[in-house]
This record gives structure tokens, C-alpha cells and sequence, in this order.
């Protein structure tokens, strides 16, 4: 029976550079290395049998290899698509395990507030929808539509019905504007609020500063020094705060707070100080408005939308204060705390800028839109269902 001659192989200096790259790569998988490297012997004249050797393979391996560049060329050196093992599942079980994913486990009877994938297995199996499946396979049949029912976020719907018009007002002045007409150089922006229950907490062991290959380690046990509030201003387009420190919230702790800002300059002799405040109980309704304009004729007090904090710009302040000065809580008395504040707040002062605010009046109209969709969509209860139900949009970007 007469031998097979082997194909040959002849390289164009393009072809040579990408199997040179490719035979040398640390990258690439070690087949396609071996793959590249026969292809280049053979463009050099080796036969089969060397070929073989050199490699430590079979030569049907070098002389299939061979045969495959001849005729394909570097797509050649890939392998071909294989139909793999029959699935086990038909779309009728895949599309009822991710339905059940998309139910609540209370509306099916199950005692859990979330699914995992072994609860959905579990339930899938005692459901009848198949005899057996694992854990890890439902979560690849989930991964196909991005389905995570382990997880929530929180929401809170809109309910104030002058949420619109408040909130424009306040965004019109952290854009320098009121009513429509351009704020002046003697009119300032100030957001205020309180952070209740800061509490110093006395760690029974030293706090270990981080060294290598360690992170900082806080001891678990603590005792309680008391708590204290934290009441701040922040001057919107100055980027600076004033503080005061108080054993609980009120009325008067506020007041003390706006007596501390608005006698020093430039805020006394401003023709008007526009106040941002939510709606605490400290600060609330009209007779804030009128208490505060009693005390001093030049300040406005502006209310943010009912469960709308997000608008007060003071709230990043405040997440700034948790992360960076409070966070781990290890202080041995409520002066540590105060002293520390009070550090942070001229640390901050001297290199603040202010925050580039980025909700927009035009996102505004577009979160009330999406308002108005979805109250559309709850008043026509004919309209299907699903997993699509989408929360309020994002409060702010920061």
C-alpha cells in the first residue's frame, strides 16, 4: 500500500510572524503551542515521524494538524465546534425554574424571605419540575437572564404630592437661582440636618494599627461612653461647614446651630441665607419657617420633598464623616469624639471644594415621568407582570 506524502506547507511572511507569536506565547492554550509549533517544523521541511518526535505526540497528530493548515490555514488550528452532552432540562423546566425564581418564596408558601440556589433546587424538586437538579445548575440556568433572587434593594416610593415643586426649588438653588432670578453675591445656600446617636464605644482591647500582609484589627468587645448628635451646616457653593455637638436633637439644639452661623460673616449682614432642611421634627412645618424669620429677618427656610433627604447636600457630608472619622468607632469618651469632629471639620474646611452636584431639574422630570408610568401601570391591573418591575429611579450622583 503506498504512503501517504505529506502535505506541504509554505508560509508568507505574515503567516510565519503569527505562528512564531504563537508558538512562543505563555498566553495561549498549550494545544494551540504544540499546534503552531508542528505547522512551523513542517514549513521547514521535517517530516511527520521528526515532527512527532520533537514534540513527544502521536504522528497522526502531526500528519492531522498538517493536513488542517493546508487547507484552512491558522483558522485551521482551531477546534471545530462540538455538539457536546444532550441537555438535560427541556425550555419547559428552564422557563418554569426561573419563573419560580421570579415569585416570592412567601406567595409560594415557603418560609424564606429570599431564594438561594439550593432552596430554588430544593423546591424545584418538590414541585414535581424535575426529578433532580443541583444547586449549581440553577444558578447557570439564572446566570442566562442576569437572575439574582439572593439579592434586594431597597426602595421608598414618592408620596409627596408637592415633591415636584419642592424639590425644583432646592435644585434651582444649588444652581444659584430662586424663583427664577439669579442668586447675588450676598445670598448664600446652607444645608443642615443632624447625625443622631454617634456613639463612643471604649474597645476593651487596643486597635491594631495594619502592618504587612494584616489589616487593621478592631476588637469585637467594647464598652458604651455615652452617645451624642452632630449638627451641621454646610455652606452649598463656600464648601464649609460649622458644626455643634449636642446630647440629643430639638429645637433649641437647632437653633443653636443657626445662631452659631448666621452671627458670624458673611452670613449677618447677607441680604438673604437660604436654610435646606428636611422635614425633622426639629425644623418641620411652618412654624419652623416662622420661628427661624423671627430670629433673623435675612434667613429662608427651604424644605426638601417628604422622605427625600437625598436632595440636602449636608448627607454627603455625612457619609463622608461616617466613613472617614467614625468608622471603626473606637473612642474612649464622647470629648474624643467631639475633639475629633471638630479636627475633621477644619481638616475639611481648608481643602473642600463643593460636591458637583449632578441631579439635574431634567432628571427630575425624568424620575416623575417614570412616577406617572408606574402609577399608570398599577391602575391598569390587565397589563402583565413579570421580573421587569423596575424600583424609583437613582436619587443622586455625587
Amino acid at each position: 500500500m503506498p504512503v501517504c506524502r505529506a502535505r506541504p506547507i509554505t508560509l508568507t511572511a505574515t503567516e510565519r510572524h503569527r505562528l512564531k507569536a504563537l508558538a512562543y506565547s505563555h498566553s495561549a492554550g498549550y494545544q494551540q503551542v504544540i499546534r503552531a509549533r508542528i505547522v512551523r517544523d513542517a514549513a521547514h521541511g521535517y517530516s511527520n515521524a521528526r515532527i512527532a518526535v520533537r514534540h513527544g505526540v502521536h504522528v497522526d497528530t502531526v500528519r492531522l494538524w498538517r493536513g488542517r493548515y493546508a487547507e484552512q490555514g491558522l483558522p485551521g488550528l482551531t477546534d471545530r465546534r462540538r455538539s457536546g452532552r444532550p441537555p438535560r432540562f427541556t425550555p419547559a423546566q428552564v422557563a418554569e425554574v426561573k419563573a419560580l425564581a421570579c415569585q416570592l418564596p412567601a406567595e409560594t408558601g415557603t418560609p424564606l424571605s429570599t431564594w438561594s440556589c439550593p432552596d430554588l433546587a430544593a423546591e424545584a424538586v418538590s414541585r414535581g419540575i424535575t426529578a433532580a437538579i443541583s444547586a449549581a445548575t440553577i444558578r447557570r440556568i439564572l446566570a442566562a437572564d442576569t437572575l439574582k433572587p439572593w439579592q434586594h434593594q431597597s426602595w421608598i416610593f414618592i408620596r409627596d404630592p408637592d415633591f415636584a415643586a419642592k424639590a425644583t426649588r432646592v435644585l434651582d438653588l444649588y444652581a444659584h437661582t430662586y424663583q427664577g432670578i439669579p442668586l447675588g453675591p450676598d445670598e448664600y445656600v446652607i444645608s443642615s440636618d443632624e447625625k443622631t446617636s454617634i456613639q463612643a464605644r471604649c474597645r476593651c482591647h487596643p486597635t491594631l494599627a495594619p502592618g504587612a500582609a494584616r489589616t487593621m484589627r478592631v476588637n469585637h468587645e467594647y464598652r458604651r461612653g455615652g452617645a451624642l448628635a452632630y449638627l451641621a451646616a454646610y455652606d452649598v457653593h463656600q464648601a464649609r461647614v460649622f458644626g455643634h455637638y449636642s446630647p440629643k436633637t430639638g429645637i433649641i439644639p437647632f437653633m443653636t446651630l443657626v445662631e452659631q452661623v448666621m452671627t458670624q460673616e458673611p452670613y449677618a449682614s447677607a441680604k438673604r441665607v437660604f436654610w435646606v432642611v428636611d422635614n425633622g421634627s426639629s425644623h418641620r412645618g411652618q412654624a419652623a419657617v416662622d420661628r427661624l424669620t423671627k430670629r433673623f429677618p435675612n434667613a429662608v427656610m427651604v424644605h426638601t420633598p417628604v422622605h427625600a433627604s437625598w436632595v440636602n447636600q449636608i448627607e454627603i457630608y455625612f457619609s463622608i464623616v461616617q466613613r472617614k472619622v467614625l468608622t471603626p468607632n473606637d473612642f474612649t469618651s464622647l470629648d474624643q469624639v467631639e475633639d475629633r469632629l471638630t479636627a475633621f471639620e477644619q481638616r475639611y474646611n481648608a481643602t473642600a471644594r463643593p460636591f458637583r452636584w449632578k441631579f439635574t431639574p431634567a432628571d427630575l422630570e425624568d424620575l416623575m415621568a417614570r412616577i406617572e408610568r408606574h402609577e399608570q401601570k398599577e391602575q391598569n391591573p390587565q397589563q402583565p407582570s413579570g421580573c421587569d418591575h423596575q424600583p424609583a429611579a437613582p436619587a443622586l450622583a455625587t
